[in-house]
C-alpha cells in the first residue's frame, strides 16, 4: 500500500471564506519580533493588575505566555494540504457499487481526540473531544492519524465550537474527496463566577458544555440514514451524544464570558494590549467576532487584581482561637468540595478546583462555620497564584482561626496543562499542607485523608 502521487491531489481548500491551505511563513527575526510583542502586551497587563513585573515568579511569565500563546495558535501557520497530499492510500477492495463507500471499506470512524482551542470571545482556552467519521472512494483512504492531524490544525487557532467543526469537515471533504464526512464535537468552557458571585452562588457550575455537529456529502443532510450508523458507533462505545446543538438555535454563544460585556468600562490601556497580542497573533482585532475580545478578556482578567487581603480578612472570629484551646477531648473536624477559581502566575492560565479542610478541635465545642472557611478560600483564590502557594496561605489563615492543627488538601485541573504544548488532558494536580499535630501524627493525617470523599475531583 504506497501513498498516492501527491499530483493526483493538489488542490487549494477553502471553506467558510477561508483559504484552508495557506499558512503565514515567519523568519527567525520576525518570529522573535513577535514573541517580544506579546512579551510587551503581557507587561502592561501585568501592570494593570498592580503586579510587579520583576517579583520572582513573574520575571518569566510574560516569555512564558507568548510562547503558550504562540503554540496554541499555531494552525495559523499550517497547511492541511501538506498534512493530506502524502497520506491518501490506494485499496484495491473499495470497487463501484458496493456499500456505502461505493467500495468494501464503509464507514470509518475515528473516537475521541482530544483537542483544545483558544476561545475567540475572551481568550480562554477549551477542551474538544472529537469524533470523526467518513466513508472512503475513489479507491483511496486516508491514514488515520492525519484525521486527528487536521483537526488539530483548526483547532489551534480562535475558535467556535461550531465553525470549528465546520472547517474540520470542509477540510477533509475536499482534501481526500470521500462520499461524506462527519464530525461531532464534545466542548467544554471554563465557566469562573467574578469576585463577588463567588460568595453568593455555592452552586455555580465551573464548565459550559456544548456539543455541535458538521456533516458533508452524505452527511449533509442531518435525518441521512448514514448519521445514525455513525451516532451508534459513538453510543455503543458509552460517548453521549443526545444533546447536539441545533444548528439554527436562537442560542449562538456559549461562551460565558459574554454575560461579562454588561460591566463597567475596562483600562484602555490593557485592551490595547489584548488588540496588539491578536495581531500579533495573526488576527484581525476588528474582525466581527473579535470585536469585543479584548474587553471581555481584560474585565475577566481583572477579577485577579492584586488586592489587600488583611482588610479582607479584618473582622473574621479570631476568638475561636481560644475555645478550640480548651481543655477536654479532641476531634478531627474537616470541610470537603470548597470550590476555588484561580489564575496561574506562570502562564496566565486559569486553574481551579477543590480545598479540603482538616483541623482538631475540642469534643463538643461547634466547628467553624463553612461560609467563613470558603471566604478564606475565595480570598486566596482571586489573584494570581501557583497551587503550593494558595495550599499554604489558606492553610495558615485557617490556622490562625482554628488552634494550629489544620491540614489542607488541594486539588485542581489546571489549563497550563493541556494549553501549552504538554496536552496532559484529565491530569489533576494535589497539593497538601500540615501544620501543628498534623505535621508529626500520621494517624491523624491518614484519618483526614480517608474522610476525602472518592468523587472530589476538580473538573
Amino acid at each position: 500500500m504506497g501513498a498516492l502521487d501527491e499530483g493526483h491531489f493538489n488542490v487549494e481548500l477553502k471553506g467558510n471564506g477561508v483559504k484552508l491551505g495557506g499558512c503565514i511563513e515567519l523568519g527567525f527575526e520576525e518570529e522573535r519580533e513577535t514573541t517580544v510583542a506579546i512579551e510587551d502586551a503581557v507587561k502592561v497587563l501585568l501592570q494593570g493588575l498592580g503586579e510587579d513585573i520583576n517579583r520572582e515568579g513573574l520575571r518569566k511569565t510574560p516569555l512564558r505566555v507568548a510562547k503558550a500563546l504562540r503554540e496554541g495558535t499555531r494552525g495559523y501557520r499550517q497547511k492541511v494540504t501538506d498534512i493530506v497530499q502524502g497520506a491518501l492510500f490506494p485499496e484495491s477492495g473499495l470497487e463501484s457499487g458496493i456499500g456505502h463507500a461505493g467500495g468494501a471499506g464503509g464507514l470509518v470512524v475515528v473516537r475521541d481526540l482530544d483537542l483544545f482551542s483558544y476561545c475567540e470571545s475572551c481568550l480562554l482556552p477549551f477542551q474538544v473531544k472529537c469524533h470523526i467519521g467518513y466513508v472512503p472512494s475513489g479507491q483511496r483512504v486516508v491514514g488515520l492519524s492525519k484525521l486527528s492531524r487536521v483537526a488539530d490544525v483548526f483547532s489551534k487557532r480562535l475558535q467556535d465550537p461550531q465553525r470549528l467543526a465546520d472547517e474540520v469537515s470542509s477540510a477533509l471533504q475536499d482534501g481526500i474527496k470521500p462520499t461524506g464526512v462527519a464530525v461531532i464535537l464534545q466542548c467544554s468552557h471554563i465557566h469562573f463566577p467574578n469576585f463577588e458571585s463567588a460568595f453568593l452562588d455555592s452552586n455555580h457550575r465551573g464548565w459550559v458544555k456544548v456539543i455541535v455537529c458538521s456533516g458533508s456529502g452524505v452527511f449533509e443532510n442531518d435525518k441521512a440514514d448514514i448519521w445514525g450508523d455513525f451516532l451508534s458507533l459513538l453510543r455503543f462505545r458509552g460517548i453521549n451524544v443526545e444533546k447536539i446543538h441545533p444548528r439554527d438555535s436562537d442560542d449562538k454563544c456559549w461562551c460565558p464570558s459574554q454575560a461579562i460585556s454588561k460591566m463597567g468600562a475596562a483600562n484602555s490601556g490593557m485592551i490595547a494590549a489584548v488588540a496588539s497580542i491578536l495581531r500579533s497573533l495573526g488576527e484581525d482585532p476588528l474582525r466581527n467576532e473579535l470585536l469585543g475580545t479584548p474587553t471581555r478578556f481584560v474585565k475577566w482578567l481583572m477579577n485577579f487584581k492584586n488586592c489587600n487581603l488583611e482588610m479582607k480578612l479584618n473582622g473574621f472570629g479570631l476568638c475561636r482561637l481560644d475555645a478550640v484551646r480548651s481543655n477536654g477531648n479532641e476531634e478531627i473536624h474537616s470541610e470537603l468540595n470548597l470550590p476555588f477559581w484561580s489564575q496561574c502566575e506562570h502562564h496566565l492560565l486559569p486553574f481551579q478546583g477543590f480545598v479540603h479542610i482538616g483541623y482538631i478541635s475540642t469534643e463538643g465545642v461547634n466547628p467553624i462555620g463553612k461560609t467563613l472557611l470558603q471566604s478564606i478560600v475565595h480570598f486566596h483564590g482571586f489573584k494570581l497564584q501557583v497551587q503550593e502557594r494558595l495550599t499554604r496561605q489558606i492553610a495558615e489563615t485557617a490556622s490562625s482561626l482554628l488552634g494550629g492543627d489544620v491540614m489542607v488538601v488541594v486539588e485542581a485541573n489546571h489549563t497550563c496543562m493541556i494549553s501549552r504544548g504538554i496536552e496532559k488532558f484529565g491530569s489533576n494536580t494535589a497539593t497538601v499542607a500540615v501544620l501543628g499535630r498534623f505535621s508529626t501524627d500520621p494517624v491523624a493525617r491518614a484519618k483526614f485523608l480517608e474522610s476525602i470523599p472518592n468523587s472530589a475531583t476538580a473538573g
